[in-house]
């Protein structure tokens, strides 16, 4: 109660904001008479003017009133548009740092200019993050004009172009372009090994359209750089052909009574969590197949330590048979499999799912099977962003999302008044026991609207259901349009006629679509039609542009007469805010328009979540086939569901955020340390420090700290010295013979001898190049172990959390774990990299000529060279290069045996995994 009366005093945090804002607002429009009377030279001076006032210490937010005014000004001149005073509000907020919760229609694209404009001032480059190319393209062309009349220079940063080309995008004031090329140009650009090869210059401050698209759906899922790895694909088919012979069981077993399976069966699909098990019988069927197949010897366990793999493919393989389908989840396209976007509907070309999915699937669809990908680097969206100075984002529907923002990126959401009330009305829901049934109605209510004349909008959660309404409409004989990811290329022209009189159109997803539904359709595309045809004359085109407003102007009377845009969803989606995007298509800038969705209990939302409650209504009610039911109760009902799902998402995400956070740390500490190294001219100051910890590690293992002479072991330092460093050192010899010496004068003598020992070897190497071979050598050292640790960390999380049953604190024993592989990170690269340095060779040009001769020599009398093949009879034979000794060479046998993680005996210091053993 205190607090309902203290907001009824003072308003609520948002109503505040606004009422500051506003102020701020008729501070701009006093000076708009004053920037009319200034000529196109003047109004392009200001930007000059501004930056000289920053440069003197004058702060953006005292430029702000000015710099908006000045924008207006330049938008009315340049693209004959002025900014709203509600657009100008929502360029405050974006300035400000938060999120500008903006209905569709009102303009997100102008206002987004204002801010812009004021944070490039600074000379730091503002990037603009879009959903896709095409609207990043869009964008930069059309509101780069304001900005390049201003005097700023506009850049695109798309994919798939060369490194020259992005670097000048970045060097441009402002750049637009997706988050997937952003989060990516900053993982390559920490992979480089020169300053030069760099894109990116900083991150100032970050505007994101569709923040919630972003920011928020598409953070489940990791931006990840990858190389090859090892190939299974013969596994993938061999497995993908065993699917087929297990069968899946409906119901689950009580612990309690043993009641509730329907159907057994060997694996059990939880569409809940998107998961699939294996039941004890399964397990034993998935053996016996296996084995039949030899994937298994005859006796093992699917468990054994051996056959993990076999069984991660078994369970990835029952995945892609259950829970990802064709046109729902991905499509096929030209022998690839395209991942469609869940959220968005749009297909995501490149992408591809991790941990051998992606595999199965290709298996399942029968395409080339692609080889499997090892991480190379790896960030999150949410940590990416939250790199960024300031941030900001603009979206229609933020509200419900409002506390994740805060809690995430720390991003307060405004909501921003329309400029003209809305006047949609939003209809009840309205529930079908069967998908036929609410099929039927809803062409029903799409035939009465397209009779009359009424546009309409029909909304889709997937592919699969767009083409099954299409067929529908077929047959009902009604004309449509269907924007889905299959008809990408064609959206912005389908989307601008959706609301000609008596049109129907059906859509995916409307998320971040750019272009608005106008009633009577778009007058601007019809005319720039008509401006393009070249057979028609000056007189016949301005004749033939005025016939098209006139009949625009009728059609568009026409339309608002019938009720404007009309709505029809035949599913709900997991998230309220996307079903809001689709409703927020209807009724923009006070047009008039209508919504309804029709559900069925075989949605896969009611199914899984309120399904049973309004089954149990529809029971008791004994309703016959046809009949739906249409309650405020059941409406609340199935929004409770969407914030049980939405909930369970924050969730995940916050939970993957956690994780990666500790991820987040170490990639700081790698990157700041790889920058340093390349900015930095002599890396030799940090080569001596590592070779200071690593051999300081060494003689602690022979010589323990504050120990005495009896405990030492100074034969086996002298060996390891040696043998591994490259040091040759008497110690026994100087022990003896010294007075007295501690264990600190041992490794004080040891890092004397090595210092002078390397010291020695650069003076043999030109000036300058043996610099850059160290940097060489310690970013391939690094990157090479980073990759190695983002793979452990990957398996140390997808355990972690069977620590529960320990009664331990998954997420505490993760980053202790994770502390402690880092620690090892950091010695193994402070040890590799000494180890190669210490041992490496360098030769005058004198020295290298008689290696080659000498080389030369031994190639025309001896090669141990082997090559392995199956000869015949089918049996491995190793055949031998042949010597000129006698027509003899070494047999395979006689050779030496090197183990994989055994030193290469090349005497580089690395494994021989890592080294020759490439070759093998």
């Amino acid at each position: 109660m205190p607090l309902q009366f203290l907001t009824q005093l003072f308003g609520n945090r948002n109503e505040r904001l606004l009422k500051t804002h506003r102020k701020t607002v008729a501070r701009i429009n006093a000076l708009e008479t004053e920037f009319e009377r200034l000529s196109d030279a003047q109004v392009q001076a200001k930007t000059a003017e501004f930056k000289q006032r920053l440069a003197q210490g004058e702060t953006l937010d005292a430029l702000l009133p000015e710099a908006f005014a000045t924008v207006r000004e330049a938008s009315k001149r340049v693209l004959k548009m002025r900014h709203f005073d509600v657009q100008l509000i929502g360029g405050m907020a974006l300035h400000s740092g938060k999120i500008a919760e903006m209905r569709t229609g009102e303009g997100k694209t102008l206002t987004s200019t204002l801010a812009v404009y004021l944070n490039a001032l600074a000379g730091q480059g503002v990037h603009v993050v879009t959903v896709n190319d095409y609207l990043a393209g869009r964008d930069a062309e059309w509101m780069g004009r304001i900005y390049n009349w201003l005097g700023l220079s506009v850049g695109v940063n798309r994919s798939q172009t060369t490194r020259e080309q992005k670097q000048a995008a970045y060097a441009a004031d402002i750049t637009y372009g997706t988050n997937n090329e952003y989060g990516f140009d900053y993982l390559r650009d920490n992979m480089v090994y020169e300053a030069r090869d760099r894109v990116q210059r900083g991150l100032y401050y970050a505007i994101v359209d569709e923040v919630d698209s972003i920011l928020i759906d598409e953070a489940r899922t990791p931006l990840i750089i990858s190389g090859q790895a090892e190939d299974h694909t013969d596994e993938y088919i061999a497995i993908n052909k065993l699917v087929p012979h297990l069968e899946r069981q409906e119901g689950e077993e009580d612990m309690r009574t043993g009641e509730g399976v329907t159907k057994p069966g060997d694996f059990l699909v939880d569409e809940k969590a998107q998961t699939v098990n294996l039941t004890e019988s399964g397990h034993e069927k998935a053996e016996a197949l296996l084995a039949q197949a030899g994937l298994l010897p005859e006796g093992a366990s699917l468990y054994d330590p051996a056959n993990i793999a076999l069984m991660h493919h078994l369970v990835t393989a029952l995945k892609a048979q259950h829970l990802y389908h064709r046109d729902q989840q991905y499509v096929v396209q030209n022998g690839e499999i395209i991942i469609v976007d869940e959220f968005t509907g749009r297909l995501m070309v490149g992408r591809r799912w991790s941990e051998g999915l992606h595999q199965a699937v290709e298996a399942k669809e029968g395409v080339r099977i692609q080889p499997e990908n090892q991480t190379l680097a790896s960030i999150t969206f949410q940590n990416y962003f939250r790199l960024y100075a300031k941030l900001s984002g603009m979206t229609g529907t933020a509200d419900t999302e409002a506390f994740e923002f805060q809690e995430i990126y720390g991003l307060e959401t405004v909501v921003v008044p329309p400029n003209r009330p809305s006047q949609r009305k939003d209809e009840l829901d309205r529930v079908y026991k069967t998908t036929p049934e609410k099929y039927v109605a809803a062409i029903a209510d799409i035939r009465e609207c397209h009779e009359r004349g009424q546009p309409v909008l029909v909304g889709t959660s997937s592919i699969e259901n767009s083409e099954i309404i299409a067929d529908l409409l077929k047959k009902a004989q009604l004309p449509f349009e269907v924007l889905n990811a299959k008809q990408h290329e064609r959206e912005a022209d389908i989307i601008a006629q959706a609301g000609r009189p008596g049109a129907i159109t059906i859509a995916t997803n409307m998320a971040g679509r750019g272009t608005d539904i106008v009633l009577g359709g778009n007058l601007e595309k019809m005319c720039a039609a008509i401006e393009a045809d070249p057979a028609l004359d000056e007189a016949a085109r301005a004749s033939k542009i005025a016939a098209v407003r006139a009949q625009w102007q009728a059609d568009h009377e026409r339309v608002k007469a019938l009720g404007g845009l009309r709505i029809i969803a035949t599913e709900r989606h997991e998230s309220r805010r996307i079903d809001n995007q689709l409703r927020g298509r209807a009724g923009r800038q006070g047009d008039p328009g209508s919504s309804r969705f029709y559900l069925s209990l075989d949605d896969s939302l009611m199914r899984i979540f309120a399904g049973d409650k309004v089954r149990a209504i529809m029971e008791r009610f004994n309703m016959p086939e046809g009949e739906a039911i249409e309650h405020r109760m059941v409406t609340r009902s199935i929004e409770n569901a969407q914030r049980k799902v939405e909930a369970r998402n924050f969730d995940i995400r916050k939970q993957l955020l956690e994780y990666d956070d500790v991820a987040n740390d170490q990639r700081r500490v790698v990157y700041q340390q790889r920058n340093e190294f390349i900015d930095t001219q002599e890396v030799g100051p940090q080569i001596r420090n590592l070779r200071s910890g690593a051999l300081e590690h060494v003689v602690r293992q022979f010589v323990p700290a504050q120990s005495v002479e009896e405990q030492w072991d100074l034969p086996g330092l002298e060996k390891t010295l040696a043998d591994e460093w490259g040091l040759h050192l008497p110690l026994v010899q100087e022990v003896h013979a010294a007075s007295e010496m501690d264990d600190a004068d041992v490794v004080e003598k040891v890092l004397q001898a090595a210092h002078a020992h390397y010291e020695a070897k650069v003076q043999l190497a030109t000036p300058g190049s043996f610099a850059a071979f160290e940097r060489v050598v310690l970013l391939q050292n690094l990157d090479s172990h980073w990759r190695d640790h983002l793979s452990a960390l990957d398996y140390l999380r997808k355990g972690i959390h069977l620590r529960g049953y320990a009664q331990k604190q998954p997420k505490q024993e993760y980053k202790r774990e994770a502390f402690q592989l880092f620690s090892l990170l950091l010695d193994q690269v402070r040890g590799e990299v000494t180890r190669i340095l210490m041992n490496v060779k360098v030769q005058t040009p004198e020295q290298v000529s008689a290696a080659a001769q000498q080389l030369e020599a031994a190639a025309e009398n001896f090669s141990n060279v082997t090559y392995t093949a199956p000869n015949e009879t089918g049996e491995a034979e190793t055949v031998a290069d042949r010597g000129l000794l006698g027509g003899r060479a070494t047999p395979a046998d006689a050779l030496p045996r090197v183990g994989r993680n055994d030193p290469c005996p090349c005497g580089s210091g690395k494994k021989y995994k890592h080294c020759h053993g490439k070759l093998a």
